[in-house]
């Protein structure tokens, strides 16, 4: 009994046991200017805020010292190398004048902002390009660390060559695209990127692992090959209106009636990802909405593709949900790969003008494909089985024939199907006419009659 007793003994003596306290962080650090943003980057172990505003990067780093900088190879502007450290921003745009971009003449794929420290999270800053500098390839915001967090942070960008064109001449040149992820367990929510550049919105590269995308948005722009083709100086004159995949009219030659992409991809992957999960975010009026051809069954739940060239382009495991977009200016979707399980639904299209050629192309193995529709279409489209994306995936360029085996496609909407020579055991279960089936061994059941 005399041991029960001791612990309230100890209290009334003033010696009570040791309680150990919830760890206490720093207290937050105000900062009011670039200088002390690129210094407190460095550092370790904080909570730093600072005070709203628009902030010119040319204030802080002159063009007239860019030559001197690019002798030390500085070639980010701000790099958050420290680690463990959040950064309120909110209310913050960073300014960035391209001029100093061109002129600092960094290695290709150079990345203007970096974050390269552990357990780094930005929230709120705005970064907004301006001028007509040509970057180098590369992106305005670099993600190299692991444990990144990007909240609510908004990134304009602009300054690539050539632009205007989309990639009907080719994927080279000046790029400059939004956010580049290479580090791991990077989250990135409610974070948006207009691009008035050739270059992707969000990728993935160097098989980083565990990322997450919420709540985001990336819009582009779209311009018309008759626009294009009406030019009398400029690129596309120079090239004498040849693009470098063969077209539907056999030649290489520019068609009228297409609608093209003025940036690249919303959000791509090169390389393989795995845990890589993408929830409700937006697409709009980019080359690919959702380009997520990593073999590493990546999850795409409750997103748009709105206006792209095309909507979702999945591959190996994939798992689609919840999804819808629009045969606008493009297809919505294509399969490929084996194992993936797709539910998109066909929203309407808010201008039918411009030339399409199918809602989808699938091939691969195993594949369980859900097509629903929302509303009435505007026009008859194709959905292809046992066929392939178009060179480049543009659609301009004719698909091919390509291997389906054992794939299950369930057809929701009004849409025909067309079954190509290659597809064989698949199942077809379709409100939509069978227009042509030149598969083997296909089932086809008809939802009408159900």
């Amino acid at each position: 009994m005399k041991y029960l007793l001791l612990p309230a003994l100890l209290i009334l003596w003033g010696a009570a046991p040791a309680i150990s306290a919830a760890p206490v962080g720093p207290d937050p650090v105000t900062i009011s200017s670039l200088a002390e943003l690129s210094q407190k980057a460095v550092e370790s172990g904080q909570k730093v805020k600072m005070t709203p505003g628009v902030y010119r990067l040319a204030d802080f780093i002159p063009l007239a010292t860019i030559r001197e900088r690019a002798k030390r190879k500085a070639w980010q502007f701000i790099t958050f190398s420290g680690s463990n450290n959040t950064f309120d921003l909110t209310g913050v745009t960073i300014e960035l004048d391209t001029a100093l971009r061109a002129a600092l003449r960094s290695p290709i794929h150079t990345d203007e902002f970096l974050i390269n420290g552990s357990n780094v999270t930005l929230k709120g800053l705005t970064i907004t390009s301006v001028g007509d500098g040509k970057a180098n390839g590369g992106a305005v915001l670099g993600v190299v660390g692991q444990g990144t967090t990007l909240r609510d942070c908004t990134i304009h960008v602009q300054g690539s060559a050539p632009y205007g064109y989309g990639d009907l001449f080719g994927k080279g040149g000046l790029k400059h695209s939004g956010v580049h992820i290479t580090g791991s367990q990077t989250t990135i929510i409610g974070c948006r990127i207009d691009s008035r550049s050739f270059g992707h919105g969000f990728y993935l590269q160097e098989d980083c692992n565990d990322i997450r995308f919420e709540d985001c948005h990336v819009e582009g722009v779209m311009r018309s090959t008759d626009e294009m083709l009406k030019e009398t100086d400029g690129l596309a004159v120079k090239r004498k209106f040849q693009t470098v995949m063969k077209t539907h009219a056999g030649d290489y030659q520019i068609l009228p009636g297409y609608m093209k992409a003025l940036g690249e991809d919303a959000f791509r992957t090169y390389g393989q990802h795995k845990n890589l999960t993408v929830k409700n975010c937006t697409a709009k009026n980019m080359r690919g909405g959702f380009e997520l051809r990593t073999k590493t069954a990546p999850r795409v739940e409750g997103c748009t593709a709105l206006g792209c060239e095309r909507g979702f382009w999945v591959s190996n495991g994939a798992t689609i949900l919840r999804c819808k977009g629009d045969t606008q200016y493009g297809p919505l979707l294509f399969v490929e790969g084996d194992d993936a399980t797709v539910e998109v639904k066909l929203v309407p299209s808010e201008d039918s003008n411009f030339k399409v050629h199918e809602v989808a192309a699938i091939y691969g193995r195993r594949n369980k494909v859900t097509i629903t529709a929302q509303g009435k279409p505007a026009r008859l489209l194709p959905i292809l089985l046992g066929f392939g994306p178009p060179g480049m995936g543009t659609g301009l360029s004719p698909v091919s024939e390509r291997d389906a085996r054992e794939v299950s496609l369930r057809n929701e909407t009004t849409m025909p199907v067309v079954i190509g020579g290659k597809a064989a055991k698949c199942e077809v279960t379709t409100f939509g006419p069978v227009k042509e089936n030149k598969g083997k061994e296909i089932t086809i059941t008809s939802l009408e009659k159900l």
